[in-house]
């Protein structure tokens, strides 16, 4: 998730590491908040790879900054994790917001579509946070107010997903 928000911000403009950190804090929230310690590191990777590409210029008035940039092989990375995502970049809710983030920049509307529609599947499937042996578990049966309360909210997120999804992909789809 971290590498691909990297990705994905540095594929709309250059951005200086603090400049990246707040945006990608902006994006994932208190969820899962990137610390300067897990931020560099990813980067130091993605350089090695050959992803990205670091200028330093001049500080306005202290030390000299480094300017991270997209190189075409990470230009080319980024679009592949958007099109190939992993299951888990599909199914964990936190996962599949930091890639609907950047999703606009695969080139084709057709990709987009193949990957909202692997959403949709997943979202599809009967599913709970509860089940009785293999069956899931709905609202209604549950005595328990909290865990009632949990697959309430769950089912209103689902079908406001699930409504955006469909009218997405009849704009997407010709």
């Amino acid at each position: 998730m971290l590498e691909l928000a990297i990705l994905g911000f540095l594929y709309e403009a250059p951005l200086h590491g603090y400049e990246l950190r707040k945006r990608i804090t902006a994006l994932t929230g208190h969820v899962r908040p990137v610390g300067e310690s897990t931020l560099y590191p990813a980067i130091k990777r993605l350089e090695k790879a050959g992803l990205l590409a670091r200028e330093t210029q001049p500080g306005a008035a202290a030390a000299p900054r480094h300017t991270l940039t997209l190189t075409r092989a990470g230009r080319q990375d980024l679009l592949h994790r958007l099109a190939e995502p992993d299951r888990l970049d599909v199914t964990d809710e936190n996962r599949w917001f930091t890639l609907l983030a950047f999703l606009r920049h695969l080139p084709h509307p057709a990709e987009q579509a193949a990957v909202l529609r692997r959403r949709l599947a997943f979202l599809e499937e009967p599913a709970s946070f509860f089940y009785d042996g293999e069956r899931p578990i709905v609202a209604e049966e549950l005595d328990d107010p909290f865990r009632r309360g949990i697959l309430t909210i769950a089912r209103a997120t689902s079908a406001a997903e699930l409504k955006w999804l469909r009218a997405t992909l009849r704009s997407l789809e010709p």
